[in-house]
């Protein structure tokens, strides 16, 4: 399960975000392309934008489900 004390630096503000267990394995950002991008020099994921539709928010859930090591959450600061 994420946790939001322990989230990447990067993630802007908002429900969505992705904390230090990320793996970079590439599926949050294949899923929900328009909200979750990579930061290249650490080699993790993190949230860029936050879901401004329910098509948006309903990919960055699918995208949290399927993380493989549960890295996202949905409990961040608004």
């Amino acid at each position: 399960m994420a946790d939001r004390e322990d989230k990447n630096a990067e993630n802007i503000n908002g429900k969505f975000y992705v904390d230090s267990q990320c793996i970079d394995c590439d599926l949050c950002r294949e899923t929900a392309p328009a909200n979750f991008t990579r930061a290249d020099d650490e080699g993790y994921s993190y949230v860029f934008k936050q879901p401004e539709n329910d098509d948006e928010a309903a990919l960055c859930r699918e995208a949290m489900e399927g993380c493989p090591v549960e890295a996202i959450g949905e409990d961040g600061d608004a």
